[in-house]
């Protein structure tokens, strides 16, 4: 309601405004700042309205895997694990590591964080797919132009709200050393769990924690999430078997291209893009996630309408 009542008091300034324009009690730049004001604030209210699932309100756990080509493809997923965290950071998230594999030389094999905060599986849950990166590599002595790969998961992270049962008789539980950073103790002892969900074969990992105790907790948490995932990609091939004309499923796709010595960052999906890749790899993530949202949910209303 407040935001209801602050976007109609910015159209009710916009309105006043223009009278003065007419009358010349106001510049044309002050019209158009406020009108520009109070545009931004219809987009934003607009682009929340497309957060309307209940798994949208969750926080999540977000994998990142580097795909073929050694070094160089390590050294962009550790750039993208950056990206993500700042994002979170910025927009005053708790983010907090759960999983690393560091690579051979540098960047990481693999890495995990959860992302805790209101609505941050609705914002993100469209970073779901493959990122490729073009850049003249620091990692080629002829300094070659190369492109690279990774992978990047979302998964809707469950809390109280959400009830999934889990049989312990299902569980296949695998002790081990922790491998990723955390000093020495975490090397020292088989803190690390794996467990296998045998219905499913999900497998899951947890080392960040001191404990073992700690990592079976936080392993079971990320179990449920998984489950939970699940039941929600069944019920999106549902509805799309039913409703055909909706945009069709693009999660695990090639998504976006980051293409760095052209400064050019353009998602494949919706056709945006923008020249400022450093402020992109530093979390500046929202005209993306906001175009993607307009994007689908213009969509689905479309198909609606057919």
């Amino acid at each position: 309601m407040a935001q209801y009542d602050e976007l109609a008091t910015l159209i009710d300034d916009v309105e006043g405004l223009y009278e003065f324009f007419r009358e010349e009690m106001v510049s044309e730049e002050e019209l158009d700042a406020k009108y520009e004001e109070a545009k931004r604030a219809i987009e934003d209210v607009e682009f929340h309205s497309t957060l309307n699932k209940p798994e949208d309100e969750l926080g999540i756990t977000l994998e990142i895997n580097a795909g073929a080509g050694g070094t160089e493809a390590c050294d962009w997923a550790e750039m993208l694990l950056r990206m993500y965290v700042r994002w979170g950071e910025r927009n005053g998230f708790k983010v907090s590591e759960i999983n690393r594999v560091d690579g051979d030389v540098a960047g990481i094999k693999s890495a995990e964080i959860e992302i805790d905060g209101d609505f941050v599986y609705g914002l993100l849950k469209a970073e779901n797919g493959v990122h490729r990166l073009v850049r003249v590599s620091p990692y080629n002595a002829q300094g070659k132009r190369m492109t690279s790969f990774a992978s990047v998961f979302v998964h809707p992270m469950v809390d109280d709200r959400i009830e999934i049962d889990i049989n312990p008789a299902d569980l296949d539980w695998d002790t081990f050393r922790s491998s990723g950073a955390g000093g020495q103790h975490v090397n020292k002892t088989e803190s690390a769990v794996r467990v296998r969900h045998l219905p499913s074969g999900i497998v899951v990992e947890c080392q960040i924690q001191r404990s073992q105790h700690q990592n079976r907790d936080k392993a079971i948490e990320m179990l449920k999430s998984r489950l939970f995932e699940r039941e929600l990609e069944r019920q999106r091939a549902e509805r799309e078997k039913i409703e055909s004309g909706k945009m069709k499923n693009e999660w695990g796709s090639q998504i976006r291209s980051y293409v760095l010595d052209d400064r050019r960052v353009k998602d494949h999906r919706t056709g945006y893009q923008t020249s400022q890749t450093d402020a992109v790899l530093d979390g500046d993530l929202d005209g993306f996630l906001k175009a993607f949202l307009m994007h689908h949910e213009g969509q689905g209303a479309d198909s609606a309408m057919d």
